[in-house]
């Protein structure tokens, strides 16, 4: 049982706590502090924090489906 325990906080500390430390890279921050503002925040909001940081996990893993294929701009026309 502590054994699956362990491998369920790995997969989260591997994946889930990478818009933290995305977001932390953009705004120069400690990315330890953006987790705990969402913990906070979702313990005060009962919750919709979480549901952001989900969806922000979504569109950070799958960006390359939202780029652009190329870099045209107005100016290649």
């Amino acid at each position: 049982m502590n054994k699956m325990v362990d491998n369920i906080f790995g997969i989260f500390e591997k994946q889930a706590f990478g818009v933290c430390e995305w977001w932390g890279e953009k705004l120069s921050l400690d990315s330890s502090s953006i987790r705990l503002s969402f913990i906070y925040l979702s313990f005060i909001t009962f919750g919709s924090p979480l549901l952001i940081y989900l969806i922000m996990a979504f569109f950070l893993r799958n960006k390359h489906w939202f780029k652009a294929k190329g870099t045209n701009t107005i100016w290649d026309l």
